[in-house]
């Protein structure tokens, strides 16, 4: 299969190991809403993600989930799977049509022992998705719930990027928000209505549009 330049096997492996990976790799595609593994599932292997947006969640009570991160592009999904438990303790959902490598658990472990780049990239990687979970962790417990909406969207304007005006590119249902903000929808639609009162973003229907991302930013500092 073709790797995208943004792929971490393509990124950091060696040269001469790429046609064993392009003998055991699967390119995948996943539409809109569709699962790219649950919440424990048996861990089968890793998914780079070469296009598309994914939401991480897991579940939260009886019948609601906290979202933990937004993947985007070059992102890893899968790796907070590996481990004695060997099952995913997170769902991968597609929120914008994605396409990703698969490759299994075992030829992975092959893979990193061959190839010492991309086991300490992956490494760094690793660390780097530990310290924003935990800051998101102290973040649901130490900012008021104004600050983490404020932080919540300045991060899906980090995914999904923003057109000069401001205009966020990709959308997120009010659900979805509420979820990745750790509040309830009511809230979300409350707190969203006051931004927007006050100048801070603009709405149109799903779509955000910040106008006055200083404020927000000093909103999270505030909170």
């Amino acid at each position: 299969m073709t790797h995208h330049t943004n792929c971490f096997l393509k990124k950091y492996s060696l040269p001469e190991w790429e046609a064993a990976i392009d003998n055991n790799s699967k390119c995948l595609n996943f539409k809109k809403g569709q699962a790219i593994f649950r919440e424990d599932d048996p861990v089968i292997g890793f998914y780079f993600l070469h296009e598309g947006k994914v939401k991480i969640h897991k579940k939260w009570g009886a019948d609601k989930e906290l979202i933990i991160k937004l993947a985007k592009e070059g992102d890893v999904l899968g790796h907070r799977g590996i481990g004695a438990d060997q099952h995913y303790p997170v769902s991968a959902t597609v929120i914008e049509d994605a396409s990703v490598c698969f490759i299994s658990t075992e030829f992975l472990k092959t893979t990193l022992r061959i190839n010492p780049e991309l086991t300490y990239q992956l490494m760094l990687y690793y660390a780097h998705d530990l310290q924003e979970a935990e800051k998101g962790m102290r973040n649901m417990v130490h900012m008021d719930v104004k600050s983490r909406i404020a932080d919540t969207i300045l991060k899906i304007a980090d995914v999904f990027g923003c057109d000069e005006d401001g205009t966020i590119k990709g959308t997120l249902t009010r659900q979805d928000l509420a979820s990745y903000a750790g509040t309830t929808y009511e809230t979300i639609f409350k707190v969203m209505n006051e931004f927007t009162g006050d100048r801070i973003i603009e709405l149109s229907g799903k779509t955000i549009i910040i106008k006055d991302r200083e404020r927000l930013a000093s909103i999270i500092k505030q909170g």
